[in-house]
């Protein structure tokens, strides 16, 4: 699979299921020995099943109103990044979670590693300057 269409489907993925919580189809996107960085200096999640535990962690108490993804911006070497944009309500608080992932694809397609990187704010709100959004 060429690296642009496995970003597509990657981020058209992930900003529906993010909004779901749908933890399963997130999985299906990533290689068995995925290696996730949820920020550059904690430890990776190494494997589906840290993926997995991570994800549910992070759900757990958040209540999504609104997921938005950039079409992402393909490089070499199967790498590709995007900008996200989260609109959520954590323990009664709304908070917005913006950043960007950055993803690496094997041959066939899958995710072999990840990283984020993003920041959060109180309220809902557009992160400021210009966006790769569409």
């Amino acid at each position: 699979m060429e690296t642009t269409e496995a970003a597509e489907r990657f981020v058209r993925v992930w900003e529906r299921a993010w909004a779901e919580h749908d933890v399963d189809a997130l999985l299906e996107l990533y290689a068995e020995d995925v290696v996730h960085r949820s920020m550059p200096f904690r430890e990776p999640h190494r494997g589906r099943v840290e993926l997995a535990e991570y994800l549910r962690r992070s759900f757990a108490e958040e209540r999504v109103s609104d997921v938005r993804f950039s079409a992402p911006v393909v490089g070499r070497d199967g790498v590709a990044v995007a900008e996200f944009r989260v609109l959520a309500e954590e323990g009664g608080a709304r908070a917005t979670l913006a950043g960007c992932v950055f993803a690496r694809f094997d041959a066939t397609g899958l995710a072999v590693e990840t990283r984020d990187y993003w920041h959060t704010a109180e309220g809902h709100r557009e992160p400021e300057g210009t966006r790769f959004f569409v």
